[in-house]
C-alpha cells in the first residue's frame, strides 16, 4: 500500500527478477489455479538515469536512485532494501522546471547519512522496452504483474557525463511483482515456477543498475568483514546506524530508540577495546557518540514516558483516573517527543553528524592497531576484555551496597546498568553468548528501575503543577506508588541476576 506525504509517496515492492534469453518464449499462466485471467497492457518505453556518489556508496548498499521518464510511474524513485525480495520505494514527481540532475530534497535527505555532502551524479542510463501482463485472481482483484523487459544500458563517467567505458550493454529480463495488498509469497512461488519452466534463470543481480555497475562497486558493501571480532562488530554497528538513520527520518515506530541503542553500543565497543582502534578515553569520536545519544535521548525519554503512562492508565479502573491526568501525562509526553524528534532531525542534517560518520567509517576501514590492549584480535584478547568489563560491573555493585541514601543508591544502580550494557555488547562481539544474555538480563532489570526513577521525578513535578492549578492529584499519587513498588521488585531481583552473570563469566573464562 502506498503512503502519501506532500513530497513523496511510499510503496512496498515484493518482486523477483529473472534472466531470459532473446529467443525464449514468454511464459503462459494458463491452468494456474490462482490466476483467473491475464490482461496484456500496451508496451511502453522507459528511460531512467541513475544517480549515486562517485564511489557508488548507494549501490554498494543495494540502494538505487533514478529519474525515470515514460510509463505510468514517471518520476524520481528511491529504492531501499527491506528484506529478502522486498524493497521500499519512495517516489517524487519530476517537478515543473526542476533541472533533470537535481535530486528532490526529500529523497536526498532519506539517504543523506550515506551521501552526506558528497555530490550525487549520474552513473548510468538504462532504456527499457517493457511488455506488461496483468495477472488477476479468482476474486477479480489484481494479483501480480509480469514484465518482459528488453534492456539497453550505458554506464556514465563522472568527468564527461558520457559513457564510462564506451560499452552499451543489452539483455532481456523478466520481473514478477505482487500487486499492492497481496502478501502471500506462495503465490509468487507458483508464478515463478512458470518462468523457470519457460527457460528463465534467477537473475544474477538484484537490480538493473547492479548489473551495469557490477565491476565498479567497491564501496563498504563489497568490503571483506574485519577478522578481529570487536573490529567486525563495530563495522556492523556502523551499518546499523545508517539503517536506523533512515527510519528516524521517516519517524518510524521505535526508530529513535533503536538508533540510540546502536549509538551507545558503538561507544561501548570502542571504549571496551580502545587498542583495536588506537583510541584514547578522551577521543573525539567517543564524545561525539555520547552527544548524539544525548540528543536522541530527549525524544526517546519522552516516548518511553508516553507509552508507560498510557499502559498504566489503561490498566486502572475508570473511577481511579481523575481529572485531566491522561492529557497531562500522555499528551504532554507526546508533545515533548515531537519537539525532541525535530531536534534529532536537525542534528542528523548537520555537518557535525556527517563528520562523525566519516570518522566511524575510517575506523572500520583502518587495520586493527597492535599492542598489549585487552582486545587486539589475539585469542586471549576478547576474553581479557570481557573479564575487565565484568570487573567494572562487580565494583559498581559493591558501590551500590555501600550507598547511603536513595539518590546515591539509584545512581549506583544506574552505573551497574551502564556497565552491564557495555559488557553485553562486548561479550556478544567476542562470542560469549551466555555472558551477553546474563548481562542483558541485568541491563533490562535495571533499565526498568531507571525508568521508574525518571518517572517518579516526573510524576512529582506534574502533581505539583496539577495541585497549583487546583486539579485532582489522586491518580498521580497512585501511579507514583506503582513506580515505587516496581523499583522495589527490581532491586529484589538484582542479586540473583548478578550471581548468574558472575557464574557465566567464570564458565566463559574456563572455556577460553
Amino acid at each position: 500500500m502506498a503512503t502519501e506525504s506532500p513530497e513523496t509517496a511510499c510503496y512496498q515492492e515484493v518482486e523477483r527478477k529473472f534472466d531470459a534469453g532473446d529467443n525464449v518464449t514468454a511464459p503462459s499462466f494458463d491452468g494456474l489455479a490462482v490466476v483467473a485471467r491475464v490482461e496484456r497492457s500496451p508496451s511502453v518505453s522507459l528511460t531512467a538515469v541513475y544517480f549515486d556518489t562517485l564511489a557508488h556508496d548507494l549501490a554498494a548498499r543495494h540502494i538505487t536512485l533514478r529519474r525515470r521518464t515514460g510509463g505510468a510511474d514517471a518520476g524520481w524513485h528511491l529504492k531501499l532494501p527491506a528484506g529478502p525480495g522486498t524493497r521500499t520505494e519512495l517516489r517524487a514527481p519530476l517537478g515543473d522546471g526542476q533541472p533533470p540532475g537535481e535530486v528532490p530534497a526529500a529523497l536526498r535527505d532519506t539517504v543523506s547519512a550515506i551521501v552526506r555532502d558528497r555530490p550525487l551524479v549520474s552513473v548510468a542510463r538504462i532504456d527499457t522496452h517493457r511488455t506488461v501482463d496483468l495477472l488477476y485472481g479468482r476474486d477479480g482483484e489484481l494479483l501480480a504483474t509480469f514484465c518482459d523487459d528488453r534492456v539497453s544500458a550505458t554506464p556514465i563517467g563522472p568527468a564527461s557525463d558520457g559513457p564510462a567505458d564506451g560499452v552499451r550493454r543489452r539483455w532481456r529480463e523478466w520481473e514478477l511483482e505482487l500487486a499492492d495488498g497481496v502478501t502471500d509469497r506462495a503465490v509468487l512461488d507458483r508464478l515463478a515456477n512458470r518462468l523457470l519452466d519457460a527457460g528463465a534463470t534467477p537473475a544474477g543481480h538484484g537490480s538493473k543498475l547492479a548489473r551495469v555497475l557490477a565491476a565498479g562497486i567497491d564501496g563498504p558493501g563489497r568490503a571483506e568483514p574485519p577478522a578481529d571480532p570487536i573490529h567486525r562488530a563495530v563495522a556492523e554497528q556502523v551499518e546499523e546506524l545508517l539503517r536506523w538513520d533512515r527510519a528516524v527520518r521517516a519517524d518510524a515506530d521505535d526508530a529513535v530508540h533503536q538508533m540510540r541503542v546502536t549509538t551507545r553500543k558503538l561507544r561501548s565497543l570502542l571504549q571496551s577495546a580502545p587498542s583495536v582502534f588506537g583510541l584514547t578515553d578522551d577521543a573525539e569520536v567517543l564524545d561525539e557518540l555520547r552527544q548524539l545519544a544525548g540528543v536522541l535521548g530527549l525524544a526517546r525519554d519522552a516516548e518511553v514516558l508516553a507509552e508507560r503512562y498510557e499502559r498504566a492508565l489503561d490498566a486502572l479502573p475508570d473511577d481511579l483516573v481523575r481529572g485531566p491526568v491522561r492529557e497531562q501525562l500522555v499528551g504532554g509526553a507526546r508533545r515533548r517527543y515531537r519537539t525532541g524528534h525535530r531536534r534529532v532531525l536537525a542534528a542528523l542534517r548537520s555537518d557535525r553528524y556527517f563528520r562523525l560518520l566519516d570518522a566511524l567509517e575510517e575506523l572500520t576501514r583502518a587495520a586493527p592497531a597492535t599492542g598489549d590492549g585487552p582486545a587486539t584480535g589475539s585469542g586471549a584478547g576478547p576474553a581479557a576484555a570481557v573479564t575487565a568489563a565484568h570487573e567494572r560491573v562487580r565494583k559498581a555493585a559493591k558501590a551500590a551496597d555501600r550507598a547511603a541514601g536513595d539518590d546515591e543508591r539509584d545512581e549506583a544502580l544506574h552505573r551497574i546498568r551502564k556497565g552491564a550494557k557495555r559488557l553485553r555488547y562486548l561479550a556478544a562481539a567476542a562470542g560469549a553468548a551466555e555472558v551477553a544474555d546474563r548481562a542483558e538480563a541485568v541491563q533490562t532489570l535495571l533499565g526498568e528501575h531507571q525508568d521508574s526513577v525518571v518517572s517518579r521525578a516526573h510524576l512529582i513535578a506534574q502533581a505539583d503543577a496539577a495541585h497549583a492549578a487546583g486539579a485532582d492529584t489522586f491518580t498521580y499519587g497512585l501511579l507514583y506508588q506503582q513506580e515505587v513498588a516496581l523499583a522495589q521488585r527490581c532491586r529484589a531481583q538484582l542479586d540473583p541476576a548478578l550471581k548468574k552473570l558472575r557464574k557465566a563469566v567464570r564458565r566463559y573464562r574456563k572455556r577460553g
